[in-house]
């Protein structure tokens, strides 16, 4: 071990030759407007002796880079070409030295309770329980509650969880890690997509510890949303054993008398639309659907305040 890793275990109060708590996974493509305030977010985190990891994915903007040079001695700073969000973040979590790692993209936030409370509940469940995930607070283009939860039937069908997840190492390595010829969006829902075929599953954190900020010319918005219909069947063509009627039918039974929040009627309208449909005309439905939820006001405002000050989930909207 180097003496800046040294230096920074010291900071972060990780025990002298020991592994830290967690690691937290930063991707950064010229993202350096951003990193003040993720930096002042984990600072303010209450588990101590976590290491911060920031993947810089060939940022070529003079500001990120100075700002980059700047953290050295607050964070690991690991450099590549550019390879896009899931190259970036497989080769973070490959540098992590502890068994869990949390995942961040840099223009978001965690509250501070995040780290030391989905730890807790990581550590205390079986093996087969690959992640946690709390709720979401909408930043940015939109403002309001997102719940989030794992499923493994409407996984098939939306991305039910968000990119902002703890993990257990093992289980990334098991699957394989995030898809790198993923780079127009959804390498997120793929990669749960084979952790739930894996027979891993997640866990719900019922509180909003995740700051998403949505912009309107970011990936959901501007590009994913547009090249839906694309994506989505590659994910099906890829999973091709999940996405038979008998497979969905089964996964619905065993799954309905949970939380799952997509009807089988849904579903099939769902399916049946990427049939009859063109891409272009499918992807723009999801879209406008999308622009509606998120960008036109149709999300509730925080109402109310849970006993740890931090923000409850009542008026909570499902997303699709």
């Amino acid at each position: 071990m180097d003496a800046a890793v040294k230096a920074l275990d010291k900071a972060r109060g990780v025990d002298d030759g020991g592994n830290p708590a967690v690691s937290v996974v930063v991707p950064c493509f010229n993202g350096g407007r951003y990193l003040d305030g993720l930096m002042a977010s984990l600072d303010r985190q209450t588990l101590h002796g976590f290491e911060t990891i920031i993947v810089d994915d060939g940022s070529t903007e003079e500001a990120t880079l100075r700002k980059l040079a700047a953290l050295e001695g607050r964070a690991r700073i690991v450099r590549q070409d550019n390879r896009g969000l899931s190259a970036a973040r497989n080769a973070g979590i490959a540098a992590a030295r502890s068994a869990f790692v949390a995942v961040l993209d840099c223009d978001d936030t965690f509250e501070p309770p995040f780290l030391e409370e989905a730890l807790a509940l990581l550590q205390g469940a079986p093996p087969d329980v690959a992640m946690v995930v709390s709720h979401l607070r909408l930043t940015g283009a939109a403002h309001g509650v997102v719940e989030r939860y794992f499923n493994a039937f409407d996984l098939l069908f939306t991305n039910t969880l968000h990119s902002g997840v703890m993990l257990r190492k093992a289980a990334w390595q098991a699957v394989g890690g995030y898809d790198e010829s993923m780079r127009q969006g959804y390498e997120d829902w793929e990669f749960y997509l084979r952790l739930s075929q894996a027979g891993y599953r997640g866990i719900e954190l019922p509180k909003v510890y995740y700051n998403y900020a949505l912009a309107t010319g970011g990936m959901l918005i501007s590009r994913s949303s547009q090249v839906h219909a694309a994506l989505w069947r590659s994910m099906r063509t890829k999973h091709a054993a999940q996405y038979r009627p008998l497979a969905i039918l089964k996964l619905w039974r065993a799954t309905r008398g949970g939380n799952s929040r997509i009807s089988l009627a849904k579903a099939a309208l769902a399916l049946v639309l990427t049939w009859v449909l063109p891409d272009a005309w499918y992807s723009r439905l999801i879209m406008e659907h999308r622009r509606r939820k998120l960008l036109e006001g149709r999300l509730p405002s925080l109402t109310s305040q849970s006993s740890n000050g931090y923000a409850g989930v009542d008026g909570t909207v499902r997303q699709s």
